[in-house]
């Protein structure tokens, strides 16, 4: 295996190059399937049958409260990658978990939004619109949970082999992953949550 040292570690041999390439190609991917769920919302967000609309059910502090905790865990797996770059491994371990707890925070409180939803009459059976919000806001919460045990599995191995180019790559993947649903929850806030609240 040869090491390009002139290169970030996570690119530094031909294999790291193809999994990041091979990464974006399964992004793209991603973006058909929730650019898929995003038109079926809109086609179906005013179809509310019996049922209660955005505006009754959506509240502004818990989807704050998400946003807030997605976007500072962008910062923080971003200070992860960069702690990685410079070879320290604690820092970056320590900035991924930080990442995975905010997460996990994000998790929490969109199972709450999910009782909230039901308590006012929203299920997933109510209407057209309350069957896509489930599934679309079920979809990212699915993928950030998914993300989660990735994220552990990632510091479980960095823990036992260090800092090495296979390591530094899946982190760096890990990382593309974790901004891409940063990227998908400011569309659900802005087109799905602060559109329904008006």
């Amino acid at each position: 295996m040869k090491i390009d040292q002139s290169l970030p570690m996570e690119y530094s041999t031909e294999q790291n190059r193809l999994n990041i390439m091979g990464f974006w190609v399964f992004l793209g991917a991603e973006i058909a399937l929730f650019g898929t769920l995003f038109a079926t919302y809109f086609t179906l967000v005013n179809r509310t049958g019996n049922g209660p609309g955005g505006a009754e059910i959506f509240e502004i502090i818990p989807v704050m409260t998400e946003t807030l905790l997605l976007l500072i865990s962008s910062f923080t797996i971003g200070l992860g990658i960069h702690a990685m770059r410079l070879g320290r491994q604690k820092a970056s371990v320590i900035f991924i978990t930080i990442t995975l707890l905010l997460g996990l925070g994000f998790i929490g409180v969109e199972i709450y939004d999910f009782i909230v939803y039901i308590h006012e009459g929203a299920k997933l059976q109510t209407s057209g619109f309350t069957a896509i919000l489930f599934t679309l806001l079920g979809t990212h919460g699915l993928h950030v949970a998914f993300g989660l045990v990735w994220g552990i599995l990632i510091i479980i191995q960095i823990m036992k082999r260090g800092l090495t180019p296979e390591t530094t790559n899946k982190t760096f993947i890990f990382s593309l992953y974790w901004h891409f649903l940063d990227v998908v929850w400011i569309f659900i806030f802005s087109f799905v949550f602060l559109k329904g609240m008006m």
